[in-house]
């Protein structure tokens, strides 16, 4: 577990430096040896075994993948970890979609999209997750409304799904609505084992 990872964050909006930050600090509390770059254009995106596809708003996340001629480049990332607009990215099915409003679809849930309201209906709370108890912060947060046979429930907020994972056919893919690189490194260094196993 000594060989070194390359990990993008794409970098055109949302908790970029916080989630590198928690990436930076995920990797050291498991003693992990990896390089963690901003991605931006398809050079940056060439070589990476993993991305973290931070928050933000999912439309113009959308729109500025594909100005700088990404978004099916992503695709093709082996490991890819969406939180917040980012698990809208990865779903395969969103409700409330905006005209031309499209995802990656490499996951398998179907997400409604600011499910919660507007950023006045944001909220914090203690959780419980299969990774220990956290402090989760939503942010104008989507709801994971179905899932598919193969994808794992990582955490529930009363009955909503707020982290999932799906492994398929040789692809890692982790999806939370809420902003852990806010409040904890659990997830990140859990995402972490997964590239290096």
């Amino acid at each position: 577990m000594t060989n070194s990872k390359k990990i993008g964050v794409l970098a055109f909006q949302g908790d970029v430096l916080e989630h590198i930050n928690a990436t930076r600090q995920a990797a050291k509390n498991s003693n992990l040896t990896c390089g963690i770059i901003e991605v931006r254009t398809k050079e940056q995106l060439s070589d990476l075994d993993a991305l973290i596809i931070p928050g933000g708003e999912s439309t113009v996340l959308q729109k500025l993948c594909e100005r700088a001629n990404i978004f099916e480049d992503m695709k093709k990332i082996k490991n890819i970890f969406g939180t917040c607009a980012g698990t809208i990215t990865l779903a395969k099915t969103i409700n409330n979609k905006e005209v031309g409003q499209r995802t990656l679809g490499l996951m398998d849930i179907e997400v409604d999209r600011n499910a919660y309201g507007r950023q006045a209906e944001s909220f914090e709370q203690d959780l419980d997750t299969k990774l220990g108890r956290i402090h989760a912060i939503f942010i104008r947060a989507p709801k994971i409304k179905k899932i598919g046979n193969s994808v794992k429930i990582l955490a529930k907020n009363d009955n909503e799904i707020i982290i999932c994972e799906q492994k398929v056919n040789g692809n890692y893919y982790l999806a939370a609505t809420f902003h852990p690189e806010l409040t904890t490194t659990v997830f990140h260094e859990y995402f972490l084992r997964q590239i290096y196993i």
